[in-house]
């Protein structure tokens, strides 16, 4: 279910972390979840609270949203562009910092599968290598590419099991 290529952690250009899961449900019902950050701070591991930005109700390119975060005791703010949505197939979204540093590119892919549907998630950083240092600071995750492997795996899990109606999604 995950992925985590320590050779490209700090290239830009291929993901960072990635991760799969085939889900027992229509795959528009799975990409109605996905595509709505509010909908999935009940399936992330850092993500906390999401609330829409500058007028924005709901999942739209362009639309702005705000995510708060949690590691442990550290917190941390980010912005988040809706970047690309094809209903039913794709969703992703870029990620800064409030100050318009950048920091990570997230994409959910939805593709049909037998009676379901296979979910794809990619990460790729985008953070400047200035910026690292200062990263690991404030979420206090010096292996970024193992962590965020890891939660998507995590996600995916919750996800699959929310959508499928099985209890343990934890």
């Amino acid at each position: 279910m995950k992925t985590a290529n320590p050779r490209n952690k700090l290239t830009w250009t291929e993901p960072l972390a990635t991760g799969a899961v085939s889900v027992d449900a229509a795959p528009e019902v799975v990409f109605d979840v996905v595509s709505d950050p509010v909908a999935m701070v009940a399936f992330a591991e850092e993500l906390r609270r999401v609330r829409w930005l500058r007028g924005a109700t709901g999942p739209a390119v362009g639309a702005w949203f705000a995510g708060s975060n949690r590691n442990g005791w550290r917190r941390w703010v980010t912005h988040a562009q809706v970047t690309d949505l094809e209903p039913g197939r794709r969703f992703a979204y870029r990620v800064r910092t409030p100050f318009l540093v950048p920091i990570s590119r997230w994409e959910y892919e939805v593709t049909p599968e037998g009676s379901g549907c296979r979910v794809s998630v990619r990460n790729w950083l985008r953070v400047p290598r200035w910026f690292v240092p200062m990263a690991i600071a404030i979420t206090g995750e010096p292996d970024r590419a193992g962590t965020n492997a890891a939660n998507i795996a995590t996600t995916l899990r919750r996800l699959k099991a929310h959508l499928e109606h099985r209890p343990g999604s934890a």
